[in-house]
């Protein structure tokens, strides 16, 4: 027998880890809830260098297809993601453990937060509890972002399906789902004439250590039907509440008071909430302001600044509006009680509907992985969301690293009548006004990114360490007279 070279052991930091056993997964998905700070593109970078790099617990071929699947689907994509993943880990228990954790935390803040809110109206107390947190998030977010692009993008036709994903947002700014379709759709027809090489498939992934089962139309629609009884089992209960006499605003739906109004409402919001928070926030801002007079157009930017300076998903901020709505209309409860049951009840309606989406969706999304043309298609949505990223760490690095910005207009067209003709941008370039750069909030991220790129920190030491160092500049600065 002749003896051949011996295969070499892959290295440690690649190597299959065993799964975890439920209690174990609990304490990482409880981590990630408390640390996912930066809005879905840190939260995807934290749950992939958690869950794929750290762990070991899914492969980067298993998160991505995941994600894809996520990123097509109305609501928070990254708390869909995370339930998703539970899923794979423990079925559905896990899926419902992953995605309740990922957004516990972050509701138990953004209600406190409210709270103190409503009574002081004052949110200038958490600039400094907060300014080295963005930093560290921009610095994991981009080390994200090399890292799936690396995997990701295997040919000239995906490294130009990422490009054009992300000029489309960042210059044209087209709806998300319109990317997102048009890059299926390039992928599928890409693999079908033969344009790309087919991917090669591997075998599906262990779901509780078995082959996932072949999804039954009967058990989907039996999930479908439980997860709905589920989603809207509040509402008789609402019903059932007194009419308040004292109503700001007229109610909708028949709703006899404005906690079923907020539960409503926030419903209908889940199922077109496409594109991640942003797409929606404009419209609840104006329906909640001009038609319910919940609070005012100045209160909803500020519960934006405590939803992006909180953990968990952004669309959080919709908690804060029930809040504010439920405090201010509490048909007869205290008002502290009442802001609580408007935030929870935004939540409940909000988040709910991720785990009819996922549960009923995601055997079906993973027996497509044998599908070759559908596999390409989503190899496709793949490099599309590298360029959603890349758009996103942009716009988070504007946002984080200047206090001012604008787009400047670069393509109109006009409406209207001559007399009364308007320009109407089609392609805008967002441009920072270098004048407002936040000099100590550059000094962190070049902290938290030597920290990343360099030292191999852990996700915890670089978060734990820019938030300390953001403390010790806004006491340093107060204490001797320099601007913050």
């Amino acid at each position: 027998m002749v003896k051949g070279k011996a295969r070499p052991e892959p290295p440690a930091s690649h190597a299959p880890a065993a799964l975890p056993t439920l209690s174990e997964a609990t304490r990482i998905w409880a981590k990630i809830g408390l640390l996912s700070f930066g809005g879905p593109a840190g939260q995807i970078a934290m749950m992939h260098r958690v869950l794929v790099d750290e762990k070991r617990w899914i492969g980067e071929e298993q998160f991505l297809h995941a994600l894809n699947f996520c990123m097509l689907l109305p609501g928070p994509e990254a708390q869909q993601l995370a339930t998703y993943c539970g899923w794979l880990l423990h079925g559905r228990r896990g899926g419902v453990i992953a995605g309740t954790l990922f957004v516990l935390p972050g509701l138990a803040v953004i209600l406190c937060l409210s709270a103190l809110y409503a009574t002081f109206s004052d949110t200038h107390w958490l600039d400094s509890l907060f300014l080295g947190l963005k930093a560290a998030v921009l610095a994991i977010v981009i080390d994200a972002l090399i890292r799936v692009a690396r995997r990701a993008l295997v040919s000239p036709f995906h490294r130009g399906v990422a490009l054009l994903a992300f000029l489309a947002l960042f210059l044209f700014n087209l709806p998300f789902p319109v990317v997102i379709a048009l890059s299926a759709l390039a992928g599928y027809v890409a693999v079908r004439r033969g344009w790309i090489e087919k991917p090669k498939l591997k075998k599906l992934p262990a779901l509780k250590g078995k082959r996932p089962k072949k999804p039954r139309l009967g058990a989907t629609l039996k999930t479908i039907v439980v997860w709905a009884l589920i989603w809207m089992a509040p509402l008789p209960l609402l019903w059932l509440l007194p009419s308040d006499p004292d109503l700001i605003a007229e109610v909708m739906y028949g709703a006899p008071n404005t906690f079923a109004t907020v539960f409503l409402f926030f419903s209908k919001m889940a199922l077109v909430t496409f594109g991640g928070a942003y797409a929606v926030l404009a419209y609840v801002g104006q329906v909640a302001s001009s038609h319910y007079a919940w609070l005012n157009a100045g209160e909803m930017l500020d519960g934006l600044a405590l939803a992006e300076t909180t953990p968990g998903p952004l669309v959080l901020v919709l908690s804060y509006v029930g809040f504010l709505a439920g405090y201010r209309n509490p048909a007869g409860f205290p008002a502290l009680l009442g802001g609580i049951a408007g935030g929870v009840l935004a939540a409940w309606a909000t988040f709910l509907p991720s785990f009819l989406f996922i549960f009923a969706g995601a055997p079906y999304i993973e027996r497509l992985r044998t599908n070759r043309a559908l596999s390409g298609a989503l190899s496709a949505v793949t490099a599309a969301v590298t360029g959603v990223i890349l758009n996103l760490t942009v716009w988070f690095g504007l946002h984080v690293l200047f206090r001012a910005s604008w787009r400047i207009p670069l393509l109109t067209y006009g409406t209207g009548t001559m007399a009364g003709e308007t320009q109407v941008p089609l392609m805008a370039l967002p441009v920072p006004d270098l004048w407002t750069v936040d000099l100590p909030v550059v000094a962190l991220t070049a902290v938290a990114a030597l920290l990343v790129f360099r030292l191999r920190a852990g996700m915890v030491t670089v978060l734990a360490i820019t938030a300390g160092l953001g403390i010790g500049w806004r006491l340093a600065a107060a204490a001797w007279g320099l601007p913050a």
